[in-house]
């Protein structure tokens, strides 16, 4: 496999340092993607940067995952229209804790080469020892102001504001490429369009002031076709950390994706044969030409749904995300796959149906005086009992007649949970406090 061609086919490829393409051909090479550690979890968004990890160790190299312990603390201006907030120590280290061990369930998962070497390097080991007269002397001495100045990232900033500290940041961006390149021979370093005036600052610096040459590949920025920042929902961020973003909201992101995206989604984020992505991509695109492949296109985003889900997840959450989904949106789900859901499905559901609490104390509780206590489920007890009589009633997927029925703790399922349906469309989450 060769890296810059699948980049190529797939769409991922941005820019790249004249000389690359011989470079890599010449032997396996060690590249670096940095990830600042200043959320609590690595994001949908990032995972661009994570696949293009994966197709670089699929091509048989080797792998530098870089954490901003150090440069976290400064905050990158790329990208940015305003000055971070800065984050506690406290809490960029426990950041960055989650993203490690993250980081290697996701490229080992991924699929990642058998064998394939990887190593994970914190900057803050830089930079630890490294007091501000010797950053100014060994690291500020490399770049002219003049130099700093022509970036896109400092010159979007200008009329708003740039801090000093943010000023620097493509100092210790660039450093971090001489250390790698000295200290584990790494010659090439990958990111994000964004990232193109840092990553050529750290060339610079290899090639000032241990006279080498170093190499970049950035892939284009990926936004959805409506121009929003890919990785965001309607509720926010997309997280890979599933008590952040739940398996049921990532495999819904998929589903709910817009057909003018699947072909580019298709191709960044699948690791299926590129015939059958290929394949895919044509039906998409000649939906969108005017031919009636809705069911097509939709079973294309179900499969990408379940792959990514599956791939970053698990197969059981996949399985749950999937019961969640029927349950919700198909047809003939059953008592049993509610039964079969776990605690974190049912978190999923109160986030997407009407929910309501009730004390434990209440229980046991009639079921009419339980409808009529919320307005949006029945308008009054008379209204509860002509809809219970009316066979419109079910309680966990099992309809109910009586109206003198009882709910009590023995209908709840994970001692918590009761999924109330008033009709066929119709569906509230009860929850005990």
């Amino acid at each position: 496999m060769d890296f810059l061609e699948e980049l190529e086919w797939r769409g991922m490829l941005h820019q790249l340092t004249p000389g690359i393409r011989e470079h890599l051909s010449e032997r396996p090479r060690k590249a670096y993607i940095g990830f600042d550690p200043t959320a609590p979890s690595l994001t949908l968004g990032n995972y661009v940067q994570v696949m293009l990890l994966l197709h670089w160790l699929r091509a048989g190299h080797e792998a530098v995952v870089l954490f901003g312990g150090a440069t976290g603390r400064i905050g990158d201006p790329s990208g940015k229209d305003q000055e971070r907030e800065l984050k506690t120590y406290e809490e960029l280290d426990g950041n960055l804790a989650h993203q490690q061990a993250q980081m290697e369930r996701l490229l080992q998962q991924g699929g990642a080469r058998a064998g394939a070497k990887v190593r994970v390097v914190n900057n803050h080991d830089f930079y630890r020892e490294m007091n501000v007269l010797d950053f100014l002397r060994d690291v500020g001495k490399t770049l002219t102001v003049s130099y700093m100045m022509s970036k896109d990232s400092v010159q979007n900033r200008l009329e708003t504001g740039l801090s000093f500290t943010e000023f620097s940041y493509q100092l210790l961006q660039g450093y971090d490429f001489q250390r790698l390149y000295a200290d584990y021979g790494v010659t090439v370093q990958m990111g994000g369009s964004d990232q193109w005036g840092n990553i050529t600052s750290g060339s610079e610096f290899v090639r000032r002031n241990l006279e080498g040459k170093a190499y970049a590949v950035t892939t284009p920025l990926l936004t959805k076709a409506d121009g929003s920042k890919f990785g965001k929902s309607a509720e926010g961020n997309v997280w890979l950390d599933e008590e952040l973003t739940s398996p049921y909201d990532f495999y819904q992101f998929w589903l709910r994706a817009d057909d003018a995206d699947v072909a580019t989604y298709l191709k960044y984020f699948s690791l299926r044969d590129k015939e059958a992505i290929l394949a895919d991509c044509a039906t998409v695109e000649a939906h969108l030409g005017g031919e009636d492949r809705y069911r097509e296109v939709t079973e294309i985003k179900t499969g990408l749904a379940a792959e990514l889900t599956e791939r970053i997840h698990g197969a059981e959450a996949l399985q749950t995300a999937e019961r969640v989904t029927n349950l919700l949106w198909g047809r003939g789900a059953t008592a049993e796959d509610l039964r079969a859901l776990d605690a974190r499905a049912f978190r999923a559901l109160s986030g997407n149906i009407p929910t309501f609490g009730v004390e434990r104390g209440l229980l046991p509780m009639g079921l009419v005086e339980l409808l009529s206590e919320h307005s949006e489920v029945v308008s009054s007890k008379s209204e509860a009992r002509r809809a219970v009589q009316g066979n419109a009633i079910a309680i966990n997927k099992e309809k109910v007649t009586n109206v003198e029925r009882q709910v009590d703790a023995a209908d709840l399922l994970h001692d918590r949970y009761l999924l109330l349906e008033n009709g066929k469309k119709k569906r509230y989450l009860f929850e005990v406090l």
